[in-house]
């Protein structure tokens, strides 16, 4: 609806209320002509009003306005923010008010639209940093952002968290203290778990790869990821006997690394294959050209930037780890930061925290052999050990940065002025080369010293931005994900989800004819059988439990025989049936694709009908129609007690999470309630929710005094329960 200044009525004595529905029809028409000098002649109209009874009212209607007519339209919430700034530079608002209204949008739309309001935030940067809206609006902007990040989960909403990062990183100085480490605490979170006090793991891990000539044993192990404690702390370093354990086992990580090269292998593993390449190159031009792009892609793939943030630290990966290069030069750069910072001077280390001589000279000693491990290490070690060397010295300079205080960094005044002045060199105390060039002997030093200034201040080369990139590729109907293997693979079929449901990608074998094979006997092959048979054969469910005296080899061989006989079975005809060849063949069906001949040991080991036989189908027929023992509220109320205070711990257990836990602890405060709560939960929700699972977890635990009652509670509904099939029977 079109609306006139005209319509707007303009009084003296009026109120707060007045004020503020006055402004709001002012505010719409301003906004639809997007001219804040209405706003402005509305309110110098009101000149009995001092100007601080004006702005609250001012500042109330940019906020209803907002809230009640603008929250289904994001590009109108973006020109009223605008407009609102506008307003603060004429002076007729506060200077908060345009972060106020963004804070009010985002607290009440959903996190998609957040986003959307997100990007005028980012456009108006240049805006927030003005000194009018820096100083008074800093905090809000601050505030504003981290209760959006409070929102966001960290794992769905990556793009969103990592955007407003960097939007306080770019709004925020590089000197502003609050996102500074000014104390240079470590982050003690960061813990690396590995292995287990048991030795027997040796065996796992010792010549687990042939390629390296190194004994990788448990020791070893245990020596290397240990290291990864003082990494994380390394102040423990100044103390004595930690000092001696770190020695030991840097000797011994570094011992390993000198007796095992990476060039060696590299080199004759690049042999064979320019070998085997050299062979097929011989038969005909197009497998060379296949072996070429094959040669590319490995090279591609071997220069590709690929970074982990935290390495796997199972036993049996340390050899494969040994051999890669990025993972060796990860560790050695970590010692290089950690002997940095105990030769440093750091403000805020205590007076112990001083390195004895020999402390030193072994420091000295290391960082050389560490020098020489990069530089051994493929590819371009030399390359690489210069980049670290010089990251290193940088560091030196903001360590210095943070003694002094995190002073203000600002650009030297007098730098333009003495470029300017080196341009053009002056006559007095000049020599003239061969070439005719005029050269000032006495600011040779200072000339050059210019030029790498100028250098290292001129910009890089632009690479193409990721949102070009995107863009294309959506144009494109392709998808991009940064690595050329994985777009590669991604874009091999136009609906993804069809691909992931073809029948081509189903590997999953038969049953009956994955235990075809009788020599693997092992427990992971028993287990991918157990797997297949829940998978496929409803006997799993019903056969098991009255089974469970049974060896594994013997029921699944038994299981094996029952399915076989049943497809048999339905195979047959009404009249005659044929089996041949693993075909059985039927009035002209056939089964296919099936092995359900029978051979005659399989034959006579089968047991006859029988007693045996009869009993273990009552059994079948009473576990098809049993369920589960589960508990009772009033069954909890009498195990609760039991339990006491290590509810949260069984609740962990259980598999709630701590925010979890603490919601039970705030909305019950006896460790009873809370228990019976949290257990009436899990029983209603939980399909594992057995009385079974419970005394056995708890069991696990040591709470044995609640998991040998609900033991015992177990019992007594046995017990009723069989009484009940008893009379059953007998009726």
């Amino acid at each position: 609806m079109k609306m006139d200044l005209n319509s707007v009525k303009i009084t003296e004595a009026i109120g707060f209320r007045s004020l503020v529905t006055t402004f709001e029809k002012a505010l719409e028409i301003g906004l639809q002509k997007k001219d804040v000098r209405i706003l402005k002649r509305v309110y110098d109209a009101f000149e009995s009003t001092t100007n601080h009874d004006k702005k609250s009212p001012m500042d109330e209607a940019f906020r209803e306005f907002m809230l009640y007519k603008l929250m289904d339209n994001v590009e109108k919430i973006g020109a009223l923010v605008r407009l609102s700034v506008d307003a603060v530079r004429e002076e007729i608002a506060s200077v908060t008010i345009p972060v106020v209204l963004l804070a009010d949008v985002f607290d009440v739309v959903t996190l998609d639209k957040c986003e959307l309001i997100f990007n005028f935030v980012e456009e108006m940067l240049d805006i927030w940093k003005e000194e009018i809206f820096f100083t008074s609006c800093k905090n809000n902007i601050l505030r504003m952002c981290n209760d959006l990040l409070r929102r966001l989960s960290r794992s769905q909403n990556t793009v969103f968290c990592g955007r407003i990062l960097l939007f306080l990183s770019k709004f925020f100085p590089l000197s502003e203290r609050s996102g500074l480490n000014i104390v240079s605490e470590f982050n003690l979170e960061n813990v690396t778990e590995y292995g287990t006090d048991d030795k027997s793991l040796d065996d796992g891990l010792e010549n687990t790869v042939d390629d390296i000539p190194i004994k990788v044993d448990y020791n070893l192990y245990c020596k290397f990821w240990s290291l990864q404690d003082f990494f994380r702390n390394p102040v423990q370093c100044y103390s004595k006997t930690q000092w001696k354990m770190f020695q030991s086992h840097t000797n011994t990580v570094l011992d390993a690394f000198d007796g095992f090269k990476l060039d060696c292998g590299l080199k004759r593993r690049k042999t064979d294959t320019e070998k085997k390449v050299d062979d097929k190159a011989q038969s005909t031009s197009k497998s060379t050209m296949k072996n070429n792009r094959q040669d590319e892609d490995n090279e591609n793939i071997f220069k590709s930037d690929i970074f982990f943030a935290k390495y796997l630290t199972n036993p049996k990966l340390l050899a494969l780890q040994l051999s890669d290069s990025k993972f060796r030069r990860a560790t050695l750069v970590q010692f290089l930061i950690l002997f940095q910072y105990l030769q440093s001077k750091v403000k805020f280390k205590t007076d112990s925290s001083v390195l004895t001589s020999s402390q030193e000279l072994y420091i000295e000693t290391t960082q050389t052999r560490v020098y020489k491990l990069i530089e051994e290490t493929p590819p371009n070690g030399n390359q690489f050990l210069r980049t670290v060397q010089h990251i290193l010295n940088r560091e030196e300079i903001w360590n210095k940065w943070k003694n002094e205080g995190c002073k203000e960094i600002r650009k030297p005044d007098d730098v333009q002025n003495n470029t300017k002045g080196k341009e053009e060199p002056q006559e007095d105390n000049a020599t003239t080369s061969g070439s005719g060039a005029v050269v000032n002997d006495s600011n040779v030093k200072e000339e050059s010293s210019d030029e790498s200034f100028i250098k290292q201040i001129q910009p890089h080369t632009r690479k193409r931005l990721l949102g070009d990139i995107l863009r294309e590729s959506y144009n494109s109907n392709r998808y991009y994900l940064g690595h050329p293997l994985l777009t590669e693979l991604w874009n091999l079929a136009p609906d993804n989800l069809s691909a992931c449901k073809s029948e081509d990608r189903n590997f999953l074998p038969e049953f009956e004819v994955y235990l075809n094979n009788k020599n693997d006997r092992s427990d992971s092959s028993s287990w991918r059988a157990l797997r297949l048979l829940a998978r496929q054969s409803p006997h799993f469910f019903t056969t098991f439990n009255s089974s469970s005296s049974y060896k594994i080899p013997d029921y699944l061989e038994n299981m094996r025989r029952r399915i076989i006989r049943e497809k048999l079975e339905n195979a047959k005809p009404a009249t005659s049936a044929t089996v041949t060849n693993g075909q059985v063949s039927s009035n002209g069906s056939t089964l296919e694709n099936e092995t359900m001949t029978l051979t005659d040991a399989e034959q006579e080991a089968e047991p006859e009908l029988g007693a045996d036989e009869d009993i273990e189908k009552n059994e079948d027929d009473r576990n098809a129609h049993s369920k589960p023992l589960v508990a009772t509220h009033e069954q909890i109320e009498e195990i609760a007690p039991l339990i006491g205070d290590d509810w949260k711990k069984l609740g962990k257990k259980l598999g709630y999470t701590p925010d979890e836990l603490e919601f039970f602890e705030t909305e019950h405060t006896e460790p009873n309630t809370a228990c019976v709560t949290m257990l009436v939960n899990w029983f209603a929700d939980d399909d594992d929710a057995t009385l079974d699972n419970w005394a056995y977890m708890m069991e696990g635990l040591e709470i044995n005094e609640a998991a040998t009652a609900v033991k015992a509670m177990i019992e007594r509904l046995s017990t009723k329960s069989s009484k009940t099939d008893v009379e059953v029977i007998s009726d």
